[in-house]
């Protein structure tokens, strides 16, 4: 018996070979420098933060070497799989805009070098595993898992590095026979990957971000295809990357130490290697200390936290590139108005170190973002937004879209526009009062009045406010004629001259137009004061400050 017989009782059903295979997956007709790059997500829950970075930097430099983009469904765990999750990742990354040329789409797949899910892709493992067995590079592992505790346990105790490798891997040196006797006799097994290294030696190996390595040569003889007949992760990827023909991996720096393991099968099965890019982690201040974004311990390690809250995805995509590339702020601040798509990434000016997530830059981002939107953009946006996660918001703008993206509208067509919103889950809560049904809520709360002018005064302003209100004027004339009525009562044109001779004023201008903004809000803070006035009118102008009068004075 030899290594064929071993390899033929062990895939009776593969008659293919990894010729085939290369003839079926040919190497792509793309430009020389394109990128081929993968997002291969595991479907065991929600998409995370890091993994919506890692497939942007993926995406990205497909997209900007004129390469391609795909995603492949890494399903082989089984025991952790969470049905509908794999195509929930998808639906999410197209909220994003990262959409795939080829792969997995959830409910379908596009492209010629499938089956993108691995667990519909065990032929093609089988018949490279089988190629191995006849090359002695693998061979069947009868270890039950008390074998291997038993290893592991007796290693620690001698202090000797734990694993299955070199002398304790007791099976690696089993004839053809007896591990043919063993298979007829119905033990369970699985296959391990022989390796020939010694994790004495070094490899040097280059990485995109992080320069030239040295990394330990991998010895473990390693699982690569478990007793219910699924690849291992470390094996199956190689396969998948090859045949699929990716030339770059991008990946957290998590998976740095099992790059020996990689290259050793990618040399073992003689197949080119991809250029590896290893990313920093997204990290988050624990009581001082760094760590991982936790799925358990944080919010905002899921992705559908920001979307939930309201975050426009563009934020959170362009705070990414700035954890991505040191130089892109300064882009950015130089190209407003450009896309972020025209910015290159660079491997070169990528962090080594996992950046710290801060809420508050995102937050900034955010509301610029909201700020610069064209009134009709941001409704709609809200629109899509609060039909989800909003119903109270959602009947305000469908009461009246158009009223809706006048509040909208405030002082947004300007250079610098303002700033209202971080998210559109602010949205409600700072317009509310411009709905009659809200308003009375709110100003059957105690007003915030100031206590040092008497209602007597409140109530003479606001009355003969209400008597020479004149919407037709322009903002500057209006105010100029707020002017004259505080100072009629008492109020100086301005907090200077205020300030100049505090005894002869009751206060100055600034105190006037908070009465109005009070009597027409309920709130001390509101948007242009002007602009309240014309989106409101005469008629609800006068209602409203007409009910103050006779109900909080």
């Amino acid at each position: 018996m030899n290594n064929n017989d071993l390899a033929n009782l062990l895939f009776p059903d593969i008659d293919q070979t990894i010729e085939n295979l290369e003839k079926r997956f040919p190497k792509r007709n793309l430009p020389q420098n394109a990128l081929i790059t993968r997002f291969a997500p595991s479907p065991t829950g929600f998409l995370h933060t890091g993994s919506l970075f890692t497939s942007l930097i993926a995406y990205k430099f497909a997209k900007d070497t004129n390469g391609l983009f795909f995603i492949r469904l890494e399903d082989t765990d089984t025991k952790r799989e969470i049905e509908g999750s794999g195509s929930d990742l998808l639906k999410q990354l197209k909220v994003f805009k990262i959409i795939p040329s080829e792969g997995y789409m959830g409910d379908s797949e596009i492209g010629q070098y499938g089956p993108y899910k691995q667990s519909e892709r065990a032929s093609i493992y089988r018949t490279v595993i089988k190629q191995l067995v006849k090359d002695d590079k693998a061979y069947p592992c009868f270890c039950s898992p008390n074998d291997l505790e038993f290893l592991r346990a007796e290693q620690e105790k001698n202090k000797i590095t734990p694993g299955y490798y070199g002398e304790y891997a007791k099976c690696r040196n089993l004839t053809v026979d007896e591990a043919i006797d063993k298979i007829k006799k119905g033990y369970s097994y699985v296959i391990r990957f022989r390796s020939s290294g010694d994790h004495n030696n070094k490899i040097k190996v280059h990485d995109l971000i992080r320069g030239d390595l040295e990394l330990s040569e991998n010895d473990q003889d390693i699982v690569i295809l478990k007793s219910d007949g699924l690849p291992t992760y470390h094996f199956a990827h190689v396969v998948d990357d090859h045949f699929m023909r990716t030339n770059c991996v991008t990946r957290g720096e998590e998976w740095l130490s099992s790059l020996p393991i990689h290259i050793e099968l990618f040399n073992a099965l003689g197949f080119d290697l991809p250029m590896y890019a290893h990313l920093p982690v997204i990290m988050k201040l624990d009581n001082g200390n760094r760590r991982k974004l936790s799925k358990r311990k944080d919010d905002e390690a899921a992705v559908s936290f920001f979307l939930k809250d309201g975050y426009p995805f563009e934020a959170l995509i362009e705070y990414l590139l700035t954890i991505a590339n040191s130089n892109f702020e300064e882009w950015k601040a130089e190209n407003k108005d450009k896309p972020n798509d025209e910015f290159k990434l660079s491997f070169e000016k990528m962090s080594l170190d996992g950046a710290l997530f801060d809420i508050m830059k995102l937050k900034f981002i955010s509301k610029e973002l909201l700020s610069r939107m064209s009134k009709e953009e941001i409704t709609n946006r809200a629109l899509e937004w609060a039909k989800e996660y909003d119903e109270k918001l959602l009947d305000l703008i469908n009461r009246d879209k158009n009223y809706f993206m006048s509040i909208m509208n405030i002082e947004r067509e300007k250079e610098n526009p303002r700033k209202d919103y971080e998210k559109f889950s602010d949205i409600f809560e700072a317009i509310k009062f411009f709905y009659e049904d809200y308003y009375l809520e709110l100003i059957n709360n105690e007003l915030p009045f100031n206590p040092f002018i008497s209602s007597e005064i409140i109530k003479k302003i606001l009355e003969e406010f209400v008597e020479t209100l004149d919407l037709s004027l322009d903002e500057q004339t209006w105010f100029n004629s707020l002017k004259k009525l505080g100072n009629k009562y008492g109020f100086a044109e301005s907090n200077k001259v205020y300030k100049q001779n505090k005894d002869k004023y009751i206060g100055h201008i600034g105190d006037v137009a908070e009465i109005l903004r009070i009597a027409l809000t309920s709130s001390k803070q509101s948007p242009n004061l002007y602009n309240i006035l014309q989106i409101l009118g005469r008629n609800n102008v006068a209602k409203r400050i007409t009910y103050v009068i006779n109900n909080k004075l």
